[in-house]
């Protein structure tokens, strides 16, 4: 009754209930330029008795078909091969758009097409700082994707994602743009689209597209405590993604400018602070030694509000436009010093990738090919565990055993471990050749996965 008053009540104030948005027409024309990415890792459990493997004459509780239909359902069809996330084409000649966290240090990529056509993947390049990456199949009939202007995209717009979520493959969710030119503590480079589109692993490297059936972003980063997905998901703007495989396509590499600075966004307060007119520009709140930005004797505090000649709204636009300067051209930044206007020439330095910590080696003939850092507190807090390594990067025998990047490696044959040095010794205790039990942690669930010790 009460559901039908409030009807009768927006009826006749003449405003009708919005309707969401009809994507049929959008899934049918651009599903088919949707790829998923698999790769050949062995999965555990799998490897379990099944309903049909169960010996005969034991007594059982439990139904095994259920069990079995279970562990198939949970696991995937096959234990040979793992879902690693989505892509899109860009160019009928066959070259992808995916994430570069996907295939880094991966050699046994597939691509399979919307038709079920199945082709090896080459790397073309991969992207760290912007997540990413270019591969290239060899086929024809390819369908390319629509590439649309992220910077008209608006606060509230609707948008939708096609991707392979838990390696449901060219799975559809919708939803709204929840913010635009997000800036990450730990994504400097890239300024996200925010939305609410529901986006799971797998969905990773997938498009996002606007009503138009235009590809505005790259699925990329969700925010999470559980692993799973919270409402809030961040994709990287498709320009600045087309300008990455650009240059991958002609070097193999992406080369941009770097500022040496830490931003913070303007608010209303902090403009009063800074005696500014209005609530806009970039202000700074670290110079990093030896950087441009200190040789040209900018300070924290200056409030940067045009870019060579560009105005600047938002913190994320001066990191857009300082990444995309040519490193080693100099250009003049307008920056405020509370209150007084100044003008100042700076000479881009080149922004160089990111430390990666050597890999761990257990054995002196073949390495592990792992790459392990520590988790902070906050993170063991989050995570609910005492100790834990995080995998950066799985190879050789770490991806042998399944091991994947973003793992977090919790005991070593029951012995909680918090650091490289201890997991090494572990192994280094355990034996050449022995084969040891690894707790590991993933997207909130638990499995062991017996790793050997190389010879």
């Amino acid at each position: 009754m009460r559901l039908l008053l409030s009807l009768v009540l927006l009826l006749a104030s003449g405003v009708v209930p919005a309707q969401a948005p009809d994507f049929t027409a959008l899934v049918k024309d651009a599903a088919a330029a949707v790829v998923a990415l698999t790769g050949g890792q062995s999965l555990v459990l799998p490897d379990l008795p099944l309903a049909e493997d169960e010996p005969e004459g034991e007594a059982e509780e439990e139904d095994p078909a259920l069990l079995g239909d279970f562990l198939r359902r949970f696991y995937g069809p096959s234990a040979d091969v793992r879902s690693l996330g989505s892509g899109f084409v860009i160019d009928a000649a066959g070259y992808i758009i995916t994430n570069a966290h996907l295939v880094a240090e991966r050699r046994d990529i597939k691509v399979r097409l919307a038709d079920r056509r199945e082709f090896e993947a080459r790397v073309v390049g991969a992207d760290t700082l912007s997540d990413i990456a270019l591969v290239k199949i060899e086929a024809d009939g390819l369908q390319p994707v629509r590439i649309g202007d992220p910077a008209r995209l608006r606060a509230g717009e609707w948008v939708a994602a096609i991707g392979s979520p838990f390696g449901f493959e060219r799975s559809v969710t919708a939803g709204i743009v929840s913010a635009v030119n997000r800036t990450l503590p730990e994504e400097s480079f890239v300024p996200f689209i925010q939305t609410d589109v529901a986006v799971n692993p797998g969905n990773s490297g997938g498009p996002l597209f606007n009503l138009q059936g235009e590809v505005v972003g790259v699925n990329s980063v969700i925010y999470t405590e559980t692993g799973g997905y919270m409402g809030v998901s961040f994709a990287i703007p498709i320009d600045v993604a087309m300008d990455v495989a650009r240059q991958l396509r002609a070097s193999g590499k992406v080369t941009r400018g770097r500022l040496g600075v830490r931003l913070q966004e303007v608010s209303a307060d902090l403009a009063r602070a800074f005696r500014l007119p209005e609530a806009r520009g970039a202000a700074l709140v670290e110079v990093f030694r030896h950087g441009a930005a200190e040789r040209a004797g900018l300070r924290a505090g200056d409030v940067v509000v045009r870019f060579a000649g560009r105005a600047i709204d938002h913190d994320a636009e001066l990191v857009r436009l300082a990444a995309a300067a040519l490193p080693g051209s100099t250009v003049e930044v307008e920056l405020m010093r509370f209150g007084v206007p100044l003008r100042v020439p700076i000479t881009v330095d080149e922004a160089r990738p990111p430390f990666m910590p050597p890999a761990i080696a257990a054995a002196a003939r073949e390495p592990l090919g792992l790459h392990l850092l520590p988790l902070d507190r906050k993170q063991r807090e989050r995570l609910q565990i005492d100790g834990g390594l995080r995998v950066e990067r799985a190879r050789d025998a770490s991806q042998r055993a399944g091991l994947m990047r973003g793992d977090v490696i919790l005991s070593v044959n029951g012995r909680v471990v918090s650091s490289a040095e201890a997991f090494g010794a572990m192994l280094i205790a355990a034996g050449q050749g022995a084969t040891v039990a690894l707790l590991v942690q993933r997207d909130g669930n638990r499995q062991f996965l017996p790793l050997r010790v190389p010879r």
